[in-house]
Formats: C-alpha cells, structure tokens, sequence
C-alpha cells in the first residue's frame, strides 16, 4: 500500500506544465534629432522648385524676330525675303526685331545670309560702309564671262579679254601677259537666274569689290565689255 501511494504522488506532481521563460529586450537608443540638416533639405527642395518654375516662366517669354527665306548675297537688302518667327527671348543674343523690319530694309548685308537664317544686327550694315581703300565696281557678264555658280562672297579675278583695241597700253600688257587686272576681287552681288526686263537673260550683272588702285581699270574694261571672271581660292 506504502509503494502505490508513493506512485501516485509521483504522477500529480509530474502533470504540472513547464513554462517557457522570454529573454529580456535590450532598450533602444534614442533617435538623434537634427533640426538644422531638417530645414536645410526643406529649403534646398524649395530652391529646386523655385529654379524649376523660373525656367519655365522664361521659356514662355517669346519674341518676333526676323527670319530669312531666301539666300541674301552681300550687299544686297533682305527684301521681301524674310518672316517673322518666335524665339526665346534672350539678351544675350542681338535679334532683329519683326518690328524693325523698316528699318533692316534699308541696311545691306555684309556677307552672304542663307536662307533660314535668323538674323541679328551685326549681319548688316549701311549701304555705304566699305573699308579704307576699297571700291565697288559693277559688271554687265554674258555667258562664258562668269563661271557657273558664281555667288557673294567669292572671290575671283578679273582678266581682260576681246577686243583690245581700245584698251589703254597698261590693259594691252596686262593681256598679252596673262595677268588679271584684279586678282582677289570678291563678289559682292549676283542677281538670282531668272529673266531680266533690261538686258538678256544671259547677261548677269555682278558687283565686286576691289582695290581703289584696281577700279579704273577695271571699270574701263567693263564698258568696253572685255572682262571674264575666273573663280579662285579666297583668303
């Protein structure tokens, strides 16, 4: 009797639940606050929007300036070669405004303008601006006298040719040598190939710009029609 009841004191006590024990959680370290590296990210964003809405306020800012339709040789007046475009207003670039065409009319270019061009002041001058010790002489060319595709701001010589009859003696020695009369005039103007109502279509009248000293002889060959331009490397 003693055996058994040892027994069944032995089970009651084996019945009660083990319970599992946690481990403790280590304390987290308080967060560091930074209120100045804070407010330094906010007013950098705002910088970076601010910039952003500048630009595009700037991008709508446009102006109407001239633009080119048609190629301009030296010399010449735009016309009625050019439109009026909007762009970007920027001070750093000298636009002509479309409100001075009036004004740009009456200017000549300085060096050939091709079309598509939009055009800025420093491409035209007055009429007469030519530099110290040069002169614009003026051609009445057939064919044969002008080689093809000659344009403004080439650069040819002038040789005397024909008759040279009536040519002065200086002309006779500048022929039978084979020397030009002009050897680096540039081409000031050429008119576009199409019909003209005073002389023939095959005729081109080109204006060259030379040396003073170079002019008269020059000019007095022209009017006796015994001058062909060859196209030669310019400077």
């Amino acid at each position: 009797m003693r055996i058994q009841e040892r027994t069944g004191a032995g089970n009651n006590r084996a019945a009660a639940p083990v319970q599992p024990t946690t481990g403790e959680r280590l304390p987290a370290p308080p967060r560091e606050r930074k209120p100045a590296l804070a407010a330094l990210a906010v007013l950098l964003i705002l910088v970076g929007a601010l910039g952003a809405t500048t630009l595009v306020l700037r991008a709508g800012e446009r102006v109407e300036v001239v633009k080119v339709t048609g190629d301009i040789q030296a010399g010449e007046s735009v016309g009625d070669n050019v439109d009026p475009v909007l762009v970007a207003d920027d001070a750093g670039i000298n636009y002509v405004k479309w409100t001075q065409i009036d004004a740009l009319k009456k200017l000549k270019a300085k060096s050939k303008i091709y079309a598509g061009t939009l055009v800025i002041g420093e491409m035209f001058a007055a009429g007469n601006d030519l530099p110290a010790g040069k002169a614009v002489v003026g051609l009445s060319l057939k064919e044969g006298q002008y080689p093809l595709g000659i344009e403004g701001g080439d650069t040819v010589a002038a040789y005397l040719v024909g008759n040279s009859g009536s040519s002065s003696s200086s002309d006779d020695e500048a022929n039978t040598s084979g020397a030009p009369i002009v050897a680096d005039a540039v081409v000031n103007s050429v008119p576009a190939d199409k019909s003209d109502s005073t002389i023939s279509s095959t005729t081109k009248r080109i204006t060259v710009t030379v040396d003073v000293s170079d002019a008269a002889a020059l000019a007095r060959a022209a009017a006796a029609n015994q001058v062909a331009l060859v196209k030669v490397p310019g400077n």
